[in-house]
């Protein structure tokens, strides 16, 4: 990791008017958070992603506000020069507006966030953007595929390939503009559509599986270092593949101990001359 003091926080009109592409990563502890602000990223995500890749639930609709607030403080701890966006989990904001408003300022409040995200862009969904940016927080949006409620959707599917499901989520990122949303994040749609959607809203789009000519990009920390073995989704790019090191590096470890070559010498303390004698 640098040495370099970190880089003044992004503010959110800087954001909304990148000089370059957006580079978003998720991170859900105090070191995953130093990795990413070290790296020099723009955003990062505290996601609900969690659930999956974190704390073992077979999906994120299981993820708790208590579950976000205990991560995206560790996150806020370990990068507190980057602009930090947490999720809205399931749950929160389908209950209407004041419940959404309610959770979204508890994240702000207790974990120091500095924007919330939520999934879709249906009428209960928009009602909560805009309350919740009438309070003073901004708020990013996300359609195409949405993993809360991907059952709804036919599983974890490519959204955005037939003409009503295309037209649905080109309006959606719209409607989300309308209703206050800073950014929207474009998950698992065709990149022509991507681009397209880009082309004709006027606030940022974050892709994941969506293409080049999003306005910026985010991958899982997981994904992109590849801690889980295994092929990756389509989506993924793998930087990285920390998974096979780390079971390499806990094998010998454990060879090691077994063959008594750990811990030597150099791994061990010393008593003052005399000490161990008198204790005989």
């Amino acid at each position: 990791m640098s040495d370099a003091p970190p880089r003044k926080k992004l503010s959110l009109p800087q954001l909304m008017s990148p000089a370059a592409p957006l580079v978003m990563v998720t991170a859900y502890d105090h070191a995953q958070a130093r990795h990413a602000e070290g790296a020099g990223v723009d955003l990062i995500l505290v996601g609900d992603s969690l659930g999956n890749v974190v704390l073992g639930y077979d999906s994120t609709a299981q993820v708790t506000l208590a579950d976000m607030l205990h991560h995206a403080r560790a996150v806020r701890r370990g990068a507190p020069q980057t602009f930090m966006v947490v999720d809205l989990p399931f749950g929160t904001y389908q209950l209407g507006p004041e419940e959404a408003l309610r959770a979204a300022v508890q994240l702000v409040q207790e974990a120091g966030a500095d924007a919330v995200k939520l999934e879709g862009a249906a009428p209960n969904d928009l009602a909560c953007v805009r309350r919740i940016s009438a309070a003073g927080i901004p708020v990013m949006g996300h359609v195409g595929l949405l993993p809360q409620t991907a059952t709804a959707q036919g599983g974890l599917k490519v959204q955005g390939k037939d003409e009503a499901s295309a037209r649905r989520t080109l309006q959606g990122a719209a409607a989300l503009q309308e209703a206050g949303a800073f950014s929207v994040v474009l998950e698992a749609i065709p990149a022509a559509l991507a681009a397209l959607i880009t082309e004709r809203v006027q606030i940022p789009t974050i892709g994941i599986g969506a293409g080049v000519e999003c306005d910026g990009q985010v991958l899982v920390y997981h994904d992109i270092l590849g801690v889980y073995e295994g092929k990756p989704m389509k989506m993924v790019k793998r930087y990285a593949e920390v998974g096979q090191l780390s079971r390499e590096a806990l094998s010998r470890y454990a060879a090691e101990v077994r063959e008594r070559s750990f811990p030597t010498e150099a791994n061990s303390f010393g008593m003052t001359d005399g000490v161990l004698e008198k204790l005989y």
